[in-house]
């Protein structure tokens, strides 16, 4: 007989693909053999149809295509023996799955098996409808179910509980159907049966309000007398895990338990008791016991508030985190993060347990125990909490000090009590993970110490003694850097002085020195050594004894590679050499940087602007905010005992530089042209004659000059660059920028024209209004900024919204910002569309739209039509 006929036997053909040494090998065997099992088919072989069906079987696990042997299983369903069904029901459930239209042809044999006398081949059909069950075959099959539900054979009606499951997520509309069927199994004494019931009420009460009702009054008590009995069983070898008996059965009952009691305060009340013996009585050094604990907990959780329960189940949580077991610790935390909102009052108890998690050695746990950790701080337990993280940032391990600084720094900026506490933990932190802290983060730090001016010395000593034990850390560095060239005189003449501090003594050329090593260390990056030859420039003024010292570090730099340095250099240089006389004015201390002007500019809006950043709290002492204030008010032009601002820039320049712009009176017989504004500022820069430039201007605190140089933002806070810009296209010179966007900014270039936002749907539930935009140069594609309001005083969760469009046009819908829609217009949902209009000018757009949303757990649909988008789009 030939070896690969279909008359071979199923483990022959096992065998001789096991014993192929190469993928082609192996494939030449499934080859031979699909043929002859091909060949078997057409010849209607009968004897071996069963054989070769469970070949194809094995070859479809190995991922070969056996879709030619689909019909076999129908010819085998139909035969009359058990064994032929068996493997034929057994290929139904493994080839086809409901998307096969072959399935439509099973119908009748299914129906006819479901109706057979023999208790076996009904449970073939019952096992078989489960797995591949479609819409259409649960509408047809599901009265047979039912009546199978009260079979005499327990195993049948475990099946036919299964296969219900199946059936009413396939159709809900069939779920009430099986309400009383259901409830009927939960009196069960078989804990098979009794636990698919459980799961299909489950299922049931999820599905449709109506069956979560009928449950919730029906079997509320006898689910807790269940579980009762459960829980007080004795040892019964049969269902025993662990010492615990059916632990299976016991999560099942609770789920089923959180879901009656969800909302419902009656319900919650009558399984309070059954929930604290579960959670008392249940041994936790098992992992059934556990699991049980575990789903004890969330129920509790979940159902109506009762005060001392939570506590219980938070206490269970808590000796989770105790456990070796990290997936069971992972597990608690998790369960914690959700309790928090719900007591967080019993989570903190747990306090210390959770810091002992951020030092766990497993990196998911160290995440998890810190996101927590971060949740619990107020500003009742900032202090102590702070305290032990920053200690342990001594010795956490590097991959894990970028989360761990960032959680730092914001905890301290969101909750300090007062700016002196702030100070010193970022100098704490910057000192031991300088290197992890973000540009935004020692940004704040620099405001925050400019507002608070009676600690000016204090810092600028505590950054001093910072920098000689970690001047390795980059931010730490910068703000030593930018502080001592603001407060040096502060560090040296010891002003002052607190009493928390020990004496320093600072000599001027210590100062120095510290900006020399900064600006020659090789790991100083670009804006550090930029930031130094600013603050070198500020203490030529401030230390005359040391003016030489710091000339000679900052000609060291002009013929530099990096042309920023080299750009400074070379100013900074002109400024010392050439003009003494205004040098003082020029590097006079920064003025208060205004905390909300910078948190505005930091989001990128108008300065003033309320936004969300590592700012510390306003109001806290040591220190007063200087209110927002426009660009006179920053140069200090509008004060009582200033003159009246002119308009014109000359005016401006005068008023900071202290020189006179204006142009002078011309001196009979002098025979000399008199010297505009001009004129000053380039003998001033000494590049050159007003010949040479149309304009220029003195751009104070300005990082850059061809914005090439990758200069840190704060460049416009902590540097110096006098340049002049020619600009041969512009008559005249521009507003001067102070802080480089501090102030006002120039008008941008204007992107394309602006289109009035519609109201495009609205009903007495919702509102949906579009605002659109335009690229330039694309006029086809329209950008859409859609934002839907409730206003209703429901949430709306599970939102959803879907449009349609006409083939002119192509659509492209983005994520939504959100899918829950707070009640009351208190907040709202937006989501970007584009539309793309083939014919642009000969139609207008149009759009169908969907809204989808849940109202109370319930379904609710909204559609309309928009036709009144503007013409020009």
């Amino acid at each position: 007989m030939n070896p690969f006929s279909s008359g071979t036997r199923l483990r022959d053909m096992i065998r001789a693909i096991r014993a192929s040494k190469t993928a082609a090998e192996e494939r030449a065997v499934v080859r031979k053999e699909c043929a002859a099992i091909r060949a078997a088919i057409n010849e209607n072989d009968q004897d071996y149809r069963h054989r070769n069906l469970a070949k194809l079987m094995f070859i479809h696990m190995l991922g070969y295509p056996t879709h030619f042997g689909q019909m076999e299983c129908l010819k085998l369903i139909a035969s009359p023996g058990f064994p032929e069904k068996r493997i034929g029901y057994l290929g139904l459930m493994l080839l086809l799955d409901e998307r096969q239209e072959v399935l439509m042809l099973v119908t009748n044999s299914l129906k006819q098996d479901l109706n057979h006398t023999n208790q076996y081949i009904v449970g073939l059909a019952l096992c078989a409808l489960g797995n591949i069950c479609s819409a259409e075959m649960a509408r047809d099959l599901a009265p047979e179910v039912e009546r199978l539900l009260q079979f005499r054979d327990p195993n049948i009606r475990k099946k036919a509980a299964l296969c219900s499951i199946r059936i009413i997520k396939k159709v809900p509309d069939l779920a009430e159907n099986f309400i009383n069927s259901a409830t009927a199994l939960l009196r069960e004494k078989h804990h098979g049966v009794l636990i698919t019931g459980v799961q299909l009420c489950t299922d049931l009460c999820k599905i449709s309000p109506e069956a979560l009702e009928h449950v919730r009054k029906k079997c509320t008590d006898v689910l807790v007398r269940t579980l009762r009995d459960l829980a007080n069983s004795p040892y019964s070898p049969e269902y025993d895990i662990a010492g615990i008996t059916d632990p299976f059965l016991h999560i099942r009952l609770l789920k089923l338990l959180r879901v009656l009691g969800e909302g419902d305060a009656d319900a919650s009340d009558s399984m309070n008791d059954i929930l604290a013996q579960v959670a008392t009585k249940t041994e936790s050094n098992k992992v059934a016991g556990n699991a049980i604990l575990y789903e004890c907990v969330q129920t509790i959780m979940s159902i109506e508030d009762n005060g001392g329960l939570r506590v219980l189940a938070i206490n269970s949580l808590g000796r989770f985190l105790s456990n070796r077991d990290n997936n069971i610790r992972y597990v608690a935390l998790n369960m914690l993060m959700k309790a928090v909102t719900a007591d967080g009052q019993a989570v903190q108890r747990h306090r210390a347990t959770i810091l002992e998690c951020v030092k766990d050695s497993d990196a998911s746990i160290r995440k998890r125990a810190l996101e927590l950790v971060y949740v619990l701080v107020n500003e009742t337990n900032v202090k102590p909490l702070a305290k032990e993280l920053i200690d342990y940032l001594e010795v956490s391990e590097n991959d894990f000090r970028g989360d761990l600084t960032a959680k730092i720094c914001s905890i301290v900026s969101k909750f300090s009590p007062e700016k002196i506490w702030y100070i010193d933990q970022m100098l704490k932190v910057l000192s031991e993970a300088g290197n992890y802290v973000k540009d935004e983060v020692w940004h704040a730090l620099i405001v925050v110490i400019t507002n608070a001016t009676e600690l000016h010395g204090y810092t600028v000593r505590a950054l001093y003694r910072a920098f000689q034990t970690s001047a390795e850390q980059e931010s730490l560095v910068r703000v030593t850097v930018w502080c001592i060239g603001e407060y040096g005189d502060l560090l040296v003449n010891n002003v002052g002085m607190l009493d928390i501090e020990d004496p320093i003594t600072v000599t001027e050329s210590d100062a120095v020195d510290v900006l020399e090593i900064a600006i020659k260390r090789h790991e100083s990056d670009l804006t550090t050594k930029a930031m130094a030859l600013v603050a070198l420039l500020k203490l030529s003024s401030r230390f005359p004894s040391c003016s030489e010292r710091i000339k000679e570090i900052i000609v060291q730099f002009k013929g530099n590679l990096m042309l920023e340095l080299q750009q400074r250099a070379i100013e900074f240089n002109s400024i010392l050499a050439k003009h003494q006389n205004i040098r003082s004015t020029l590097v006079e201390r920064m003025p208060v940087l205004d905390e909300a002007t910078f948190i505005g500019r930091k989001a990128g809006s108008l300065p003033g602007a309320a936004s969300t950043t590592t700012m510390p709290s306003v109001g806290i002492p040591n220190g007063e905010a200087k209110p927002a204030a426009p660009l006179i008010d920053l140069l200090d032009l509008s004060s009582d005992d200033a003159p009246a601002p002119s308009s014109s820039g000359g005016d401006l320049l005068h008023d900071l530089l202290g020189v006179d712009l204006s142009p002078a009176p011309q001196q009979s017989g002098a025979g000399q042209p008199s010297k505009s504004g001009t004129d000053v500022l380039l003998d001033l820069l000494s590049v050159g004659s007003p010949a040479q430039s149309s304009s220029s201007t003195v751009d104070i605190l300005s990082s850059n000059t061809n914005g090439k140089s990758p200069v840190s933002p704060l460049d416009d806070i902590s540097s110096l660059s006098l340049s002049s810009r020619a600009n041969s296209n512009a008559g005249a010179a521009p507003m001067m920028d102070l802080l480089d966007g501090f102030g006002p900014s120039p008008s941008k270039e204007n992107n394309g024209p602006v289109y009035p936002s519609i109201t495009a749907y609205e009903s007495s539930s919702l509102r949906l209004t579009f605002s659109f935009s335009k690229q330039p140069g694309n006029p086809e594609t329209t950008n859409i900024q859609a934002t839907f309001t409730n206003l209703s005083s429901t949430v709306y969760t599970d939102f959803v919204f879907q449009a349609a469009v006409p083939k002119f046009l192509q659509l492209h819908l983005d994520p939504a910002s959100s899918n829950t829609l707070p009640a009351a217009g208190n907040g709202s949902v937006t989501q970007s569309l584009k539309v793309t209009n083939s014919q642009h000018g000969k139609k207008n757009l149009v759009m169908r739209i969907r809204i989808a949303y849940k109202l109370n757990g319930k379904d609710t649909l909204e559609e309309g039509q928009i036709n009144n988008f503007p013409r020009e789009l």
